[in-house]
């Protein structure tokens, strides 16, 4: 592996293009998530190829990938099985702003492996899905508000781009959050629909759901990969299920991180909690943009007959059905999403057995496919977005510095998570753990 990270010069092309960006791309980025730092230097990296598990920079350095496009590429980088399908594609015509038929296909696949989906619609990405399966619930109920839950991201945009990351002096009760605007530039009057509740109380769930009864939905991460994999208490789940059931609002379940990663049928089926409606991306695509929302007929039938809108001159074009269905596929083998679960959990022993032996408090949350290692105070784990406020911004950063140092590429904010793809090889995997225990040897 030639993964050391250069201490001193290695990553001068990143520098040099990221320099020429800021001529012609907004702060140099196309997506604010990539404003990030290179260790110590004040650039992003330029990652120029991938294969398998690694990832390759302009300078020529290789990194074993847990950022991982943000879990879309589960399957590897430049994957066999999705360059093979879509080399076909590339000959065939990738796109006609027609029916298909690997949509077709697709959404049978989807309907057999959610358990909640009877009735699929495509977008091309998460925030999209999620506005797509908010507008079904309003027009399914004539209701408008929707009720979040503090530190849960659901897109960027307007529609429910509320309270993803407050400051503590912007937050409001603990019990009951003020809604903050993510950024400027969102209206007063979306902010307005928009309900915020506190994860993982039920006392403060019931009193939100107690004061406001015009409510649509309810939506969660239920895994809270946004907020460094935050897990849902035993029974919470459940106890939305009964809520909005008793209530009549629709559940919907961001499963734009976890859905098909954390196993065919996503964090429902882990959880066994159906939604009423669903929301998918990421894994999805493996690697090319496409999202769902999926859900049950009743919440749907409006799109069916076309009484509620929705449209896209791309979704589910026959190049990105393609990859989806050929990435579902392999996802559908037990065997697959077993292999990355095991790999994961190893990193997360290693990591906590690396931590245990250097006195480094920190919690190890989240799934084998999706976790994140997160500085508190006493090493507890997380249980609401305010928890993160004391956790040790500055020693995540230096942790992952260090590992970006031996080769190892993970998110650098410390409220995401790493995703582990399905092709880490036993070597990858080794190197990686000696990798985190060097880092908090340097810690």
């Amino acid at each position: 592996m030639n993964g050391v990270f250069p201490a001193l010069g290695g990553t001068d092309s990143s520098r040099s293009w990221f320099e020429r960006a800021q001529a012609s791309l907004a702060g140099g980025i196309s997506s604010s998530a990539r404003l990030t730092s290179t260790g110590p230097h004040p650039y992003p990296l330029y990652m120029h190829s991938g294969s398998g598990a690694r990832i390759r920079d302009v300078d020529g350095n290789e990194y074993i990938d847990y950022l991982l496009s943000y879990g879309s590429a589960v399957l590897g980088h430049a994957s066999p099985l999705l360059t093979e399908a879509l080399t076909q594609v590339l000959h065939n015509g990738t796109m006609f702003g027609t029916c298909n038929v690997p949509e077709v296909e697709l959404a049978e696949l989807i309907c057999q492996m959610v358990p909640s989906a009877d009735l699929v619609r495509f977008a091309n990405s998460g925030s999209e899905a999620v506005q797509g399966a908010v507008r079904a619930a309003r027009g399914h109920t004539g209701r408008s508000r929707i009720l979040k839950f503090e530190g849960h991201y659901h897109g960027w945009s307007d529609t429910l781009a509320i309270s993803n990351r407050p400051t503590a002096a912007e937050a409001g009760p603990r019990t009951t959050p003020h809604a903050v605007p993510h950024s400027p530039g969102i209206p007063p009057g979306i902010v307005d629909d928009v309900v915020v509740c506190p994860w993982n109380d039920p006392a403060a769930l019931r009193a939100v759901l107690d004061a406001h009864h015009d409510l649509a939905a309810v939506i969660c991460e239920p895994i809270v990969a946004n907020n460094a994999c935050t897990m849902p208490d035993p029974g919470f789940l459940e106890l939305l299920r009964q809520e909005c059931t008793a209530r009549e609002i629709v559940l919907i379940f961001d499963e734009v991180c976890t859905g098909f990663r954390t196993g065919p049928g996503g964090a429902q089926a882990l959880y066994g909690v159906l939604p009423d409606l669903a929301v998918f991306s990421k894994a999805l695509g493996g690697g090319l943009p496409i999202a769902a929302f999926a859900g049950r007929r009743e919440v749907m039938e409006p799109l069916a007959r076309g009484q509620v809108k929705h449209g896209g001159t791309y979704n589910a074009s026959p190049l990105c059905a393609t990859a989806a269905l050929t990435t579902l596929r392999a996802l559908n083998d037990p065997a697959v999403v077993k292999r990355i679960d095991e790999t994961g959990r190893r990193i997360m022993e290693a990591t906590r057995r690396a931590a245990h032996d250097r006195g480094i408090p920190c919690a190890v949350q989240g799934v084998g496919a999706m976790f994140q290692v997160v500085f508190t105070p006493d090493g507890a784990r997380t249980r609401q977005y305010r928890d993160l406020l004391s956790a040790d911004q500055s020693r995540y950063d230096a942790f992952r510095h260090e590992l970006l140092k031996r080769g190892v590429h993970t998110n650098a904010y410390a409220m995401a998570c790493w995703f582990v793809p399905a092709t880490v090889t036993e070597d990858d995997l080794n190197a990686t753990c000696q990798a985190v225990e060097e880092a908090f040897k340097a810690l």
